[in-house]
């Protein structure tokens, strides 16, 4: 399959994000590739697969059901696509130990995807997880 262009990948990582916001999360996993894998910032090894992800924002929305990501700046070369991004959301559930507190947080996300054959194969997370973690103390 020929490699997809620099506008489409951009595409398709811009419709996951509104499927996201959607809670669309069948939509979302529709986009990552079988071998999906994951790396965030905070842990020294990758996580591999769909149902990871989705227990991922099982997580997230458990905590943050009103999670929104908002694209600040969105650019893509060749097959990778990177993102600026602000998240916000009230702080409803447990979340890592942290009690729910009712409050509205905001911290920013740079993030970045390689495609594969139209899927996302492989994105990395960089959140900036002190600036939460503030919030929720």
């Amino acid at each position: 399959m020929p490699m997809s262009s620099p506008d489409s990948n951009v595409e398709l990582v811009r419709t996951s994000f509104e499927a996201f916001n959607a809670n669309d999360i069948d939509s979302c996993l529709a986009v990552l590739a079988p071998d999906f894998v994951m790396h965030l910032a905070e842990l020294p090894e990758p996580l591999r697969g769909r149902d990871t992800w989705r227990e991922g924002v099982e997580l997230m929305n458990a905590a943050f059901p009103d999670l929104h990501a908002q694209i600040e700046d969105i650019t893509a070369a060749e097959d990778r696509v990177a993102a600026r991004l602000t998240l916000s959301g009230t702080h409803t559930g447990e979340y890592l130990g942290f009690p729910p507190t009712g409050r509205t947080v905001k911290y920013v996300s740079r993030e970045f995807y390689r495609v594969a054959d139209g899927l996302i194969a492989e994105e990395w997370i960089c959140s900036d997880t002190a600036s939460l973690f503030q919030q929720l103390s």
